[in-house]
């Protein structure tokens, strides 16, 4: 549906091999996906057979170099497949973590034979990955983390837990930080890649967590007792060079979530146009009302300035020019316009806007924790107060 002030803007990064990478994922999400909604939130978690048909399609692994399965793309690619899943609702597959952070932690950071072991099955879908961050007592405090992995021979064993992992119910491969020397904060810090598909000895998934939002996809609990993982799984070969390997990947894992943000805001203004000029009250259609008229402006431009944002950032990031406080201005601003417009949109719903009969009310509660993942927002200003 057009959106005046919306699509007459085009990215200036965007290419026909956008507009066609653009058609493909759009019929997957919503003529592949979408039409189990329901089912896929009862049940708390995504179909693996959804994730293999992205791979048949090329969709994992955007920006993987070809000769490891992936599409040979650039951040470009991923940001026009994440819109497209966004725009059109759907929340299960965890395509975000899978493909635009954890095959990026692999292409950037992994040795040849880690790219070449794992790569192939991420991009074909028969792998889901994960990265698994959080601690419960830890929250954005990465630093203070208390899961260790103690070397043990040719192996290490690893003992903590993890919570509020994307992806941990059906995760084949999950990038995990420990804590190599216990003495070390930052310097001690390590990431782990374990393969935990055939439920391994020592590993663990808990419950998957009831949320407020995004209940299709699976978000769980990951405990280790002396999990036993070989040596050379750890990312880049080398111990202790975990903490600034997150802070090099975390940058794009925020331009991701901005990416989410801003294609739930064009959503929902799209949505919610669409219903005030259909439902009336008080003898004439809501757009005809002044004060439908003056939120929907609001609106729309604050997700027009978003997108121009956005696409900043994203060429930015393309050039390899990315800072960490811009990433964060990107990450806080974008969300909490995500979370605002959603909600003016949700307004004009009136009644119907708190039903969940109608995608606003789902967008409304998927919307309020792009605020805390990737980092709290608090957590972001702080970083852009330090960059001052």
């Amino acid at each position: 549906m057009p959106t005046p002030g919306l699509d007459t803007y085009t990215s200036p990064w965007r290419e026909p091999e956008h507009d066609d990478l653009a058609e493909l994922a759009r019929d997957f999400f919503t003529k592949e996906v979408l039409p189990h909604t329901e089912r896929l939130l009862a049940q708390g978690h995504p179909d693996r057979d959804h994730y293999r048909r992205a791979g048949e399609l090329g969709l994992l692994g955007l920006s993987v170099p070809e000769q490891y399965g992936g599409g040979g793309g650039g951040f470009t690619h991923e940001a026009v497949m994440l819109h497209e899943q966004a725009h059109c609702g759907e929340s299960t597959l965890g395509l975000a973590v899978h493909s635009g952070i954890v095959t990026g932690y692999l292409v950037a950071y992994g040795t040849e034979e880690q790219k070449r072991r794992w790569l192939p099955g991420l991009c074909s879908g028969e792998l889901v990955g994960a990265i698994a961050m959080t601690e419960p007592d830890g929250g954005s405090d990465l630093q203070a983390m208390r899961t260790r992995a103690v070397r043990d021979g040719d192996d290490y064993l690893v003992t903590g837990a993890k919570t509020f992992i994307s992806n941990g119910g059906l995760a084949d491969l999950v990038i995990v930080a420990v804590k190599t020397d216990p003495e070390q904060r930052a310097s001690g810090i390590s990431l782990l890649v374990c393969e935990v598909g055939d439920g391994p000895a020592g590993f663990r998934r808990g419950r998957l967590l009831s949320k407020i939002g995004l209940h299709g996809n699976d978000t769980a609990e990951l405990f280790f007792d002396d999990l036993r993982v070989p040596a050379a799984n750890l990312l880049g070969g080398a111990e202790g060079l975990g903490f600034f390997q997150m802070m090099q990947a975390l940058p794009q894992e925020r331009l991701v979530i901005g990416v989410g943000a801003v294609a739930a805001m064009q959503r929902a203004v799209e949505l919610t146009t669409a219903y005030v000029k259909e439902r009336t009250a008080f003898g004439k259609p809501l757009i005809g009302h002044q004060n439908t008229r003056m939120v929907l402006a609001e609106c729309v431009t604050r997700t027009r300035v978003a997108r121009v944002f956005l696409d900043d950032c994203i060429t930015r990031h393309d050039r390899g020019e990315l800072d960490v406080a811009t990433a964060a201005m990107a990450k806080s601003w974008l969300t909490e316009g995500q979370c605002e417009v959603v909600d003016r949109c949700l307004q004009l719903f009136g009644g119907y806007g708190y039903t969940t009969e109608y995608p606003i009310a789902r967008m409304y509660a998927d919307a309020r924790v792009q605020k805390i993942y990737g980092g709290t927002n608090e957590i972001m200003k702080e970083l852009i107060a330090r960059a001052l």
